[in-house]
């Protein structure tokens, strides 16, 4: 069966992602059509809350979130890849919009911008109640009380790291898996976007899931590496500051917990001109995170929609790149 994946010939993995790209353009994530990730998630909850029921001791936990990170993430791209499998049976095109469609779900370049915007208009409108209510659907941290330049931070930070977590590391796994006609796009971005669901519900070191989730962050921080640092020098490139965003990640991003993160929000910081990180608080609970870059300007909405235009040349630029090395691999 996985000889029918829609990846048999690089001239049908070129469609099905340019037709993606144009589906998440256009459509996103509307609320009527049910998402993978909402699917991934309540198999990831359920599981959970059995494992923690089930394992008591820390050994325990830790050998069950082995198996859930590996269960999770292999089912999600062999599901994936049977309905493209199965559509394509029945009809060529019938297969290529199945793997559109699947492949648009693993891409969040219109749904980042419109929740960047959704906190961005109330902000402009002088309404920060508005706009920290918007705002908490989005991140983390505790929102009730930010001034307007730490709702920016917010946003450009959920921006600089959901440029590579949602948008170019799908992408990186779409376009290796569309050289591997055995494999795929769509099952080997699915299977990233499964580590990436995993690492944001248990990939947490706070109790219950400091053990079942240490597997599933680490999942996470290995397959993002790679991704999160050719972001890093994209970003670098198109703000015209290569030099000063490797020098200044490589002192201050390592200063983050997370190997991937800090990396991205150092890259929009240092082309930006801005200053991210500082002391943030959850469930009331204060939280320091590193300093990134430099304040040279305030972060403005402005500034945010010039990260948002970066985020989308960056994703643009990386299809591009895609098609031309299956062009190639085509001839």
């Amino acid at each position: 069966m996985f000889d029918a994946f829609l990846a048999a010939d690089p001239r049908s993995a070129t469609m099905v992602l340019l037709l993606a790209v144009v589906l998440d353009a256009i459509v996103g994530d509307p609320l009527w059509l049910p998402h993978p990730v909402q699917l991934m998630g309540a198999v990831i909850a359920t599981a959970t809350r059995w494992i923690l029921r089930r394992f008591s001791t820390p050994t325990g936990q830790r050998i069950a979130g082995v198996g859930l990170a590996i269960a999770v993430v292999a089912s999600s791209g062999f599901v994936a890849g049977s309905i493209v499998a199965l559509a394509r049976q029945l009809h060529p095109l019938l297969g290529m919009l199945a793997a559109s469609i699947l492949l648009a779900s693993c891409f969040a370049d219109r749904s980042l911008r419109v929740a960047a915007d959704r906190v961005l208009q109330p902000t402009i409108a002088g309404d920060l109640d508005a706009a920290r209510s918007h705002l908490s659907n989005y991140v983390g941290r505790d929102t009730a009380s930010l001034s307007a330049s730490e709702i920016g931070r917010a946003v450009l930070e959920t921006v600089a790291e959901n440029t590579t977590d949602g948008i170019t590391a799908p992408l990186f796994y779409a376009i290796i898996g569309a050289f591997f006609p055995a494999i795929g796009s769509v099952p080997l971005a699915m299977a990233y976007k499964a580590a990436s669901t995993l690492d944001s519900m248990v990939g947490y070191k706070e109790p219950p899931y400091t053990h079942i989730g240490r597997a599933s962050a680490r999942l996470d921080d290995i397959l993002t590496w790679l991704p999160c640092r050719l972001t890093v020098a994209t970003i670098a490139l198109l703000g015209g500051k290569p030099i000063a965003v490797w020098q200044t990640c490589r002192i201050q991003a390592c200063q983050d917990p997370s190997p991937n993160s800090g990396w991205s929000e150092c890259a929009f910081a240092v082309v930006l001109g801005v200053q991210l990180g500082g002391l943030n608080y959850y469930r009331g609970v204060p939280k320091y995170k590193p300093i990134l870059g430099r304040s040279q300007r305030e972060i403005s909405p402005d500034v945010i929609y010039r990260a948002l235009f970066l985020s989308r040349t960056c994703f643009l630029l990386w299809v591009w790149v895609g098609v031309a090395a299956l062009f190639c691999r085509g001839h």
